[in-house]
């Protein structure tokens, strides 16, 4: 049992009831909510007519939209005097006036005053005037004569982005205030004192003396650790100061959810253990429904973090251990669970204790193969279907980060090798595989590449009639130097040069008008000649050493090839 002398302080505050309270179902986070107190944004006026100002000052139902006109000015340069002296929320102003026109004050609010929304009219519908319109941020573009039903429907739609922002900064603020009091009481002490616990940093002894002190006993025969990561602010999205300073106070939200759920259960205590993570502790002693009330639990906290702060968590849940001493296994198994977010996806619970594999590696190698295959024979079609098999293989197992991006390197290596025989000119720059094992998701991984597949297979098509004459001229190479070897094949040749035999037979007939076995008994034939030239061999020597185990066989392909015999042709020498 989980047994306290008193309410627990960090889960009964005041801050505690104003960020999350699920029985009256509001949050402070909760977007739908509208705040009672109006506010009224000030307004100025800019305008060369006066007719224009006076117009429209007296159209507009100011008050009754949430605003006030709080002055009108002739020109941008007594705007920006104003302005100095008097902050709006909203100026309106045309394009056309003496001094300083309504582009030049816009640059100047944009510059000085970034958080004032700027509406322009205009008789000019000239495209150089919206690019900068949208340069300087103006929030509206309208077009001259503007009626009072358009300019009120721009004012309504400005007034909810103001009411929106105002409304955000003021549940920031009051979350930030909750979080420099939560930094301050004893909530951080126990958090501290059970994350030392958990990854067996303190003596068991010493962390249980220290969370009597606040009336925390632990209590069952069973116990797992669950971690609770955000799923924005963890290594699958990019992260800068900014973010992590947000993860802190949002992560604070989540342990306040995370134990008012598991305080309805009684199973266990959460508490921060980083920026973006939240652990719990629970525990039973009953095993058989343990599994099962965790994964209720996990589910309740996920969809309520998700109705009351637009946010996705992961989950993972470790082993089951009997003993405080094993706490730090459960606590690594846990973590370690999360690892499968990168190809299985976010917003998940982990289980280290359910089934996991990574499918039949053999599979897998198979897919290797003919993705080497379809390179070779040029077939970009089919191997994008082997990659599409690739990413369904990977991401229906469970794969770490490591894994899958060793194999995807894997695949551009291959690709690389194939498309480098055929064309010299191909190189990989550093960042294409750089920009893979980068990558915040498989998926994202994936989509990197395909497109590199996609590139490699292009060059490798633009060389063309080029990369059928290479291929011609190495096998020609390799046949001068291995034509007296009698069990000289086809499928040796293409060994050699990594190409399947039948885009290598297309190719080479392509490119020298023969068959490969035409231009191979050329090259024995030629070199025959030269023997029954040049020495006094026997015919079953020179048999022998142009390729043919078979002297009789050899005369037949020699006089079919020059019509003579081979002591005919040695005669006539």
């Amino acid at each position: 049992m989980y047994k306290r002398k008193s309410p627990p302080k960090f889960l009964l505050s005041q801050y505690s009831a104003l960020l999350y309270t699920r029985r009256r179902n509001f949050c402070v986070f909760d977007r739908s909510h509208r705040w009672e107190d109006t506010k009224v944004y000030k307004v100025l006026l800019v305008d060369d007519e006066i007719l224009v100002r006076e117009a429209i000052s007296a159209k507009i139902e100011w008050g009754h939209l949430g605003f006030e006109l709080v002055g009108d000015c002739e020109n941008g340069k007594a705007a920006i005097e104003f302005l100095k002296e008097n902050p709006v929320d909203v100026v309106l102003t045309d394009i056309c006036m003496p001094y300083l026109d309504g582009m030049g004050l816009s640059k100047y609010i944009y510059e000085n005053m970034p958080q004032t929304r700027i509406i322009i009219f205009s008789g000019y519908s000239d495209f150089e005037y919206a690019k900068q319109a949208i340069q300087y941020k103006v929030a509206e573009y309208l077009l001259k004569p503007v009626t009072a039903k358009e300019l009120t429907e721009v004012l309504t739609r400005i007034r909810e982005k103001l009411d929106s922002e105002r409304t955000e900064e003021e549940r920031i603020d009051a979350l930030q205030k909750a979080y420099r009091t939560y930094t301050k009481n004893e909530a951080l002490i126990i958090s501290k004192t059970l994350s030392r616990l958990l990854q067996g940093t303190q003596a068991i002894e010493t962390s249980m003396e220290e969370l009597k002190e606040f009336g925390i006993e632990l209590g069952g025969a069973f116990y797992r650790v669950v971690t609770t990561d955000i799923d924005v602010y963890s290594s699958l999205y990019d992260t800068n100061d900014e973010l992590k300073k947000e993860s802190a106070l949002m992560s604070f939200v989540v342990e306040n959810i995370s134990n008012e759920i598991v305080s309805d259960y009684n199973a266990g205590i959460a508490y921060r253990d980083s920026d973006s993570r939240v652990c719990m502790l629970l525990w039973s002693d009953n095993p058989k429904e343990f599994s099962q009330e965790i994964q209720v639990i996990c589910r309740e906290i996920q969809k309520t973090v998700k109705e009351a702060m637009q946010l996705s968590v992961s989950i993972g849940i470790g082993f089951c251990v009997e003993k405080l001493e094993e706490l730090p296994k459960s606590y690594e198994s846990a973590v370690a669970t999360l690892k499968y977010r990168y190809t299985k996806g976010s917003g998940q619970v982990y289980d280290c204790e359910s089934p996991m594999s990574c499918g039949n590696l053999l599979e897998l190698e198979q897919d290797f193969k003919d993705i080497e295959e379809a390179a070779k024979n040029q077939q970009s079609e089919e191997l994008m279907d082997i990659l599409d098999h690739v990413e369904k293989w990977i991401s229906h197992g469970y794969v770490t980060r490591n894994q899958a991006v060793s194999w995807l390197r894997q695949i551009m290596m291959i690709i690389y090798g194939v498309v480098r025989r055929a064309n010299e000119d191909f190189q990989m720059d550093e960042r294409d595989i750089g920009d893979v094992m980068e990558s915040r998701s498989f998926t994202n991984a994936m989509e990197k590449v395909r497109a590199y597949v996609k590139r490699a297979m292009e060059a490798m098509e633009m060389a063309g009639q080029s990369s059928g004459e290479r291929w011609a001229r190495l096998a020609l190479e390799y046949l001068k130097k291995n034509y007296g070897n009698p069990s000289l094949s086809l499928n040796d040749v293409c060994e050699h040069l990594n190409i399947s035999t039948s885009r290598f037979s297309s190719v080479f007939k392509e490119a020298t008008g023969k068959t490969f076995t035409e231009a191979l008994n050329g090259i024995r034939m030629d070199r025959a000649k030269q023997l029954l030239r040049e020495t006094s061999l026997k015919n079953y020597e020179i048999a022998e050493k142009v390729g043919f185990s078979d002297p009789h066989y050899f005369s037949i392909a020699f006089k079919k090839s020059t019509g003579l015999t081979p002591k005919e042709y040695s005669r006539e020498k």
